[in-house]
């Protein structure tokens, strides 16, 4: 498979980072036999030239038998290189990051990093100053070496001057780039986002290629089966996921037959995404197919290490996995995440983690593809209350809302006289007394697909599963009726009373205290 990844550097910071980090390890198959210079019957003619610098030397560089051969120390300091000099063992030792040379006056072997290698010409002394050969120093230490027949120099380019360029020269065109209102980038890249229909719920994709489809993880997760619908109304049969990053909630999944859309590029963009950037939205809200919202990068921010775009672009459930576009028309963000607030909190994960999660895609795509292992088991029919106490503590053990994630604890199990598998379990009081009923839409949806899956697991079983509110006062409370107030002595009570009661078997019952 083709796959072409949109070229970009990362932020300026990092990129700084990079500039001061340790050179890779340097191949010095080619070190170890220069190319020669052009010979000048002119010593004093030669010039010497470090990141387009012309150097300043003591002593005249000089070429012999076709090699250059320039002053020690002002060459070592122009590469910002250290050097100790041995006088009595007539010995250069050079060091630059992870880099180690060893050099000995009138002998052609010389050391990098311990290993011998055979040199042209030896560093010779004259009128005490040391002389080294030019282009096996600077080629070791990672540099690049030119002769200019013009000007008779020797020209040296560090790795990290040319690693400078490139990156102004990138800078250079990315203050350059053509910028698009939306209308334009609807225009390009409204047929490259797709509904993705699972066996679970809804979500949105974005075409990367003929047959792949990037989304969250969340949206594929413990589906059995989907398809995808273009713009055109067109459905397609997904095969599988091709590969997945459940830390970073992405997913690429593989349609049977190609999608006929315009693949998105992938690529680091998102790294140079600022606070105030103008942003473009595009996927499927409540199922409203390929809705278009704009707004601003409102923050960027790491959560659980996961770098996220926060937007104020509007999206809702059904928009994770829809595409972020900046202004530019490239891709930033995969659409994941939202507060229903006048403040507009939406949050799209870094394409970054998209642009290293295509690497892990076949070359041409694969056959027998399996959609991903649920996280809960087919049956728990037989099973201990024990272990369907730890699974559900596991699995269920938290439920996310807009105020936040709430915590459940003390899981219980039980059957009573009645043959009825009986679970508790209780909330975070404080998130309950803070929050309780703002979140109580969330929670009985939240409640109604705990009461699916224990269905599905447990069939045959007459279920009661109730989340309590249970925490102990300094006086007695009032307004509760006597059986949900004990005293426990000491001046302390406890309160306790269910906040939700859900029952099932053949039909589900819930209820949530007002």
């Amino acid at each position: 498979m083709k796959r072409k990844l949109a070229y970009s550097l990362l932020s300026p910071l990092l990129a700084a980072g990079l500039l001061l980090s340790p050179l890779a390890g340097v191949n010095h198959a080619n070190a170890a036999t220069p190319v020669k210079l052009a010979a000048t019957s002119k010593a004093s003619t030669i010039g010497v030239y470090v990141d387009d610098k012309k150097l300043s030397v003591s002593k005249a560089p000089y070429t012999k038998n076709g090699v250059t051969f320039v002053p020690m120390r002002e060459l070592f300091k122009a590469l910002d290189a250290s050097v100790t000099w041995e006088a009595k063992a007539q010995t250069i030792i050079v060091r630059k990051n992870n880099t180690s040379i060893t050099l000995t006056i009138g002998n052609k072997v010389a050391l990098i990093n311990g290993k011998a290698v055979k040199l042209d010409a030896a560093p010779e002394m004259k009128s005490n100053t040391t002389f080294v050969p030019a282009r096996f120093v600077a080629e070791s230490l990672g540099g690049t070496v030119k002769w200019d027949s013009a000007n008779q120099a020797v020209r040296i380019t560090t790795e990290e001057y040319e690693f400078q360029k490139e990156y102004e020269q990138y800078q250079n065109e990315l203050n350059n780039r053509t910028k698009y209102t939306p209308k334009q980038i609807v225009d390009m890249y409204d047929d490259s986002v797709v509904t993705i229909t699972t066996n679970k719920g809804l979500g949105s994709g974005i075409v990367i290629d003929d047959r792949y489809v990037l989304t969250n993880y969340h949206v594929i997760q413990d589906a059995s089966s989907a398809t995808v619908t273009t713009i055109d109304n067109e459905q397609i049969k997904v095969t599988g996921v091709a590969a997945s990053d459940k830390e970073n909630d992405l997913a690429i999944i593989q349609t049977d037959r190609s999608i006929g859309a315009t693949p998105v590029e992938i690529g680091y963009n998102s790294m140079n995404v600022k606070k105030g950037d103008k942003v473009v939205a595009i996927g499927s809200p409540l199922g409203l197919q390929n809705t278009v919202s704009d707004g601003l990068v409102s923050n960027i921010m790491y959560i659980s290490g996961t770098r996220y775009i926060q937007t104020s672009a509007p999206i809702d459930h059904g928009s994770s996995g829809g595409a972020l576009f900046d202004e530019y028309g490239e891709l930033i963000g995969i659409t994941a995440a939202g507060y229903t607030s006048q403040a507009d909190l939406n949050f799209a994960v870094s394409s970054l983690y998209a642009t290293i999660l295509m690497e892990d895609l076949p070359e041409k795509p694969a056959d027998n593809l399996k959609f991903l292992d649920p996280t809960l088991p087919a049956t728990l029919v037989g099973e201990s209350n024990e272990k369907i106490a730890a699974l559900l503590k596991d699995q269920f053990g938290t439920f996310d809302t807009e105020q936040g994630t709430a915590e459940l604890s003390n899981w219980k199990v039980t059957r009573d006289s009645q043959g009825w598998l009986v679970i508790t379990t209780d909330m975070d009081p404080v998130f309950y007394t803070y929050y309780g009923g703002q979140t109580k839409e969330d929670l009985r949806t939240w409640g109604i697909n705990l009461g699916s899956e224990l269905h599905r697991m447990l069939p045959d079983d007459t279920i009661q599963f109730t989340i309590n509110f249970d925490r102990v006062f300094g006086f007695e409370p009032r307004g509760f009726d006597s059986s949900e107030v004990k005293a426990l002595g000491d001046g302390k009570w406890e309160v306790k009373f269910p906040i939700l009661d859900m029952q099932l078997k053949d039909q589900l019952y819930i209820d949530l205290r007002n």
